[in-house]
Order: structure tokens, then C-alpha cells, then sequence
């Protein structure tokens, strides 16, 4: 039997976890697996959402809660969520003991008092279970309206959350103000939302955290970095000197670990270590785009590892230094050219003074010899002054591209 309950304002506000990937959403075309955290008012019915990449988490739910209680304005004096049960399964006794205590300081920070529901019996949850589907229902008709599903990054996705949760705010405007006047004041900052570790830096130019390989400055070899896990990102120190931010990534599942790499941070020394591409395990990882990896696939099959492995190095680098890596659709697809080793030549010149715009094809350039009578001769002096300093086995040589004859 189900007892219905009279709120009154300022007393209660609910967490919970719920997954939205029936709604389908992607980000530039690939699919975003996350979840949104979901904070109520049990009385006024004010609400707020954020996306959660990771699963259930003490991490996730105080970076949410906090979230909420500022863009409300105050705080409820009871805070009741579902015990956390998927962010405490399969921990270690003095791991649950900690995430209590955590939740627990968490919970004293903003003076409310944590109440919880019992495992299983979702209707005593019932003023954000419910809300869960109204959510759910109007996110998917936004979407509809919309009319795609996909969107150009991660913070557009956040933004239009944001959109469709103000809405339905705003239409509880005078339950909201009138719960307001009820609510406790906020403290004069925020908490931790983060878990904080030290950890050193290994030979391979990079710290593991939790199953997951993250690429660093090879000068910090040697040292022990301060690291910040948050939900969607990790913040590294060296004392108190921020040093990197990279996007926190997960492992590929239960037997095998993740990595986030960044080309830039290792590629003086692949530079040096070329034939290191061929077993490299985070190789896939390391191309800034899908257009390297099928260029290096296509030297492989083509010639041999030797080559692929120094062209396809020289080609990151020429990418750092000069900032001419590929962006446009166009450029991309030029990369995957049968001969490929042309492509140092194009972004040579193309990270020159100026790049006039042509007609003429990408693939065609290497058979042609009227094709660069167009550059101008500052970007060919600087291509022949890069080719002269970087081909010291003479591959690109053979593939020069002849210039017209005078005539």
C-alpha cells in the first residue's frame, strides 16, 4: 500500500541517476554513452539536470548536487537519495567506509540532513522517479523539434539540457519563490567534487589512474603529479602548478584499460623512435584524426613499415610545428592517396605565408607538372628548406613533384 505524502517547502530535495540512451545522442557523429544526474524540490518541483559521462559515482553526485543548490539559490534542510547502491557495489570494506564519510562531510558542508530510501522500493523515491520520465518525454520532443540528434559538442548537448530544463522551470516560477523563502543559505563556497591522488610518472611519458593511461610532458618523467579526478575531466599538478587537463577516459572493459593520449606530447621522442608505430599500444589513440590511421594502413600496404613509420611521424610532427593539421573534409581525404608520401609536401606548403585556393585536384599534384607553377615562391622555398632538413633517406626526393619548365 502506497501512502501519499504532503511536502512542504524547503524541507526535501532528491537525487538520482537516470539513463537517456534510448534518446539516441551523438556527438559529431559518434554516440555519447552517459546518463544525466537529476536533482528535485519535492514541493515546488524545481529541477536540474547534468550530463554524467561516467556511471554512479560519488563524484558525479557532488559535482550535480552542487550544481543544482547554487542555481537554486539555497538549501533544503533534507537531502534523500537511493544509497548510492551502483557507486557503492563491488567496493572494499574501507572503500564503503570512505565514500560515507565523503558523503558524509559532503552533507555537513551545505547543513542538510541525508536521508535515504530502501534498496528496491523505487515508489518511496517517488518525487524524482517519476520526474525521470517527465524529463526524459520532454527532452525527447525538444529533440524531435529539433530535428537531429546529433550535436557539434559535448557543451552544445549540456546547453540544450539546460534549455529544455529552464523551460519547465519557468513554469513553476511562483512555487519556486515561494520555496525559496523557505530554504536554508548557501556556504560561502563549494566543497570537493573530486577524488585526489598522487601519482608518479612513469618511463612511458605518462600516470595510470584508474585503468586508464594518460599521456604527459616528457619532462615530468620521474616526478609525482597531484591528480584531481572529476567526472568528465582530470586536473594534474606539480606542487601547485597546474600542468595538464585531459579529458578523463575510461577502460575498454573489464580485462583490458583505456588511453588518452595526446600526439603532441610524445612525438619528439617518436620522431626519434620511429619504428615504435608498429606495435605502439596506444597507436590508434595517438592520431589526431581517422585520416592518419588510414594513411599510415596505406604506406603499410604499400611499402614497408620502415617507410610508413617515418613518414607517418614526420607528418604528426610537421602537424605540431607548424600547425597544418588536416581539418577539412577535403584535406582529409587527400591524406589517403595510394602513394601517400606527397602529403608532407601539401602541408609544407600549405603552412606557408599564404595558400591561394585552386581548383585543381589534391591527387593529381604528385603527377602533374604544371600544377605548382601557382604556389607562391616563399611557400616553395619553405617546402624544398623542410624536405632538406627532414628526408635524410632520400624517400621524398623520388616523389618530388617536378615544377613547370619556364617558358
Amino acid at each position: 500500500m502506497i501512502f501519499r505524502q504532503e511536502h512542504e517547502p524547503g524541507r526535501l530535495g532528491l537525487s538520482d541517476f537516470t539513463d537517456v540512451s534510448a534518446l539516441g545522442i551523438t556527438i559529431a557523429g559518434e554516440p555519447l554513452d552517459h546518463r544525466l544526474y537529476h536533482f528535485r524540490l519535492a514541493f515546488s518541483g524545481f529541477e536540474h539536470a547534468h550530463v554524467v559521462l561516467g556511471g554512479e559515482s560519488f563524484v558525479a553526485l557532488a559535482e550535480g548536487l552542487q550544481n543544482a543548490l547554487w542555481a537554486l539559490g539555497g538549501v533544503p534542510r533534507e537531502h534523500r537519495s537511493d544509497s548510492l547502491s551502483a557507486a557503492f557495489r563491488n567496493l572494499a570494506t574501507d572503500a564503503r567506509e570512505d565514500l560515507t564519510q565523503r558523503y558524509a562531510a559532503l552533507m555537513g558542508h551545505y547543513g542538510m540532513a541525508p536521508t535515504r530510501n530502501n534498496a528496491g522500493i523505487a515508489h518511496e523515491n517517488g518525487s524524482i522517479e517519476s520526474a525521470h520520465g517527465h524529463l526524459k518525454r520532454a527532452l525527447e520532443d525538444a529533440l524531435l523539434l529539433r530535428g537531429t540528434r546529433d550535436f557539434a559538442s559535448l557543451d552544445a548537448w549540456r546547453a540544450f539540457v539546460d534549455e529544455i530544463v529552464g523551460r519547465r522551470n519557468a513554469n513553476l516560477v511562483k512555487r519556486i519563490a515561494l520555496e525559496k523563502e523557505a530554504l536554508g543559505p548557501l556556504p560561502k563556497g563549494r566543497t570537493t567534487d573530486f577524488e585526489e591522488k598522487v601519482i608518479p610518472v612513469t618511463s612511458s611519458g605518462g600516470f595510470i589512474s584508474r585503468r586508464v593511461f594518460y599521456t604527459v610532458p616528457s619532462r615530468l618523467i620521474g616526478h609525482r603529479l597531484r591528480v584531481r579526478t572529476f567526472d568528465d575531466r582530470l586536473e594534474c599538478f606539480l606542487g601547485v602548478t597546474p600542468i595538464v587537463t585531459p579529458r578523463r577516459g575510461r577502460p575498454v572493459s573489464e580485462s583490458q584499460g583505456g588511453h588518452v593520449v595526446d600526439y603532441r606530447r610524445v612525438i619528439h621522442a617518436l620522431r626519434r623512435k620511429p619504428m615504435a608505430l608498429v606495435s605502439l599500444v596506444y597507436r590508434d589513440q595517438l592520431f589526431p584524426r581517422p585520416a592518419y590511421k588510414r594513411l599510415f594502413e596505406t604506406l603499410r600496404e604499400h611499402g614497408d613499415d620502415r617507410r610508413a613509420c617515418k613518414v607517418t611521424a614526420e607528418l604528426l610532427a610537421l602537424a605540431h610545428e607548424r600547425a597544418c593539421e588536416p581539418s577539412s573534409p577535403r584535406r582529409s581525404r587527400s591524406i589517403s592517396m595510394p602513394d601517400g608520401y606527397p602529403i608532407l609536401r601539401h602541408c609544407a606548403i600549405a603552412s606557408g605565408p599564404r595558400r591561394p585556393r585552386s581548383r585543381v585536384s589534391p591527387s593529381s599534384w604528385h603527377r602533374s607538372t604544371s600544377t605548382m607553377s601557382w604556389l607562391p615562391s616563399a611557400s616553395y622555398r619553405a617546402a624544398r628548406t623542410w624536405e632538406r632538413q627532414h628526408d635524410q633517406h632520400g624517400d621524398l626526393h623520388r616523389y618530388r613533384p617536378r615544377r613547370a619548365a619556364a617558358q
